[in-house]
């Protein structure tokens, strides 16, 4: 995370219902060399509508709870969370992503997402992502499951 700096992890899952629809949720948790931690708690839906054969494009909608802990005290507050963008596979085992997010709590924060996945198999994937444009730089490194 670059504010500060800081690390942190992202666990996040959706599971795809009848037809277009998605369940999304995340679980995000920060620490910032400053000895401020930070929890976003993430769940809803969303809508994916296959564009071709290689492209979906994605929305989503979801509630927020964001928790902030410092050594002067804490806050938390609630809101929620809206995201428009596309994937496709530009190989047979490469898939990159670009979005834009909205995040409304007490401040509004607007951020863009670019992020590319390698399929070493059908169920495994690995990938990096950058966020980038809102009040966090965050670079991530990360892995996939699908249970199909």
């Amino acid at each position: 995370v670059d504010s500060n700096g800081g690390d942190g992890f992202r666990l996040a899952g959706s599971y795809e219902l009848d037809g277009p629809w998605i369940l999304v949720g995340a679980l995000t948790a920060l620490d910032f060399n400053s000895d401020v931690d930070y929890t976003l708690l993430e769940v809803g839906g969303g809508y994916v509508w296959d564009y071709s054969r290689k492209v979906d494009i994605v929305s989503t909608l979801r509630l927020v709870r964001a928790e902030v802990d410092t050594p002067f005290g804490s806050a938390d507050d609630t809101g929620f969370a809206i995201s428009a963008g596309a994937r496709g596979y530009i190989s047979p085992s490469v898939e990159i992503r670009g979005s834009v997010n909205h995040l409304n709590l007490d401040d509004s924060d607007t951020y863009l997402q670019l992020a590319g996945d390698y399929y070493f198999s059908r169920q495994v994937a690995a990938g990096i992502s950058l966020d980038f444009g809102g009040d966090l730089d965050t670079f991530t490194i990360g892995a996939r499951w699908y249970f199909r």
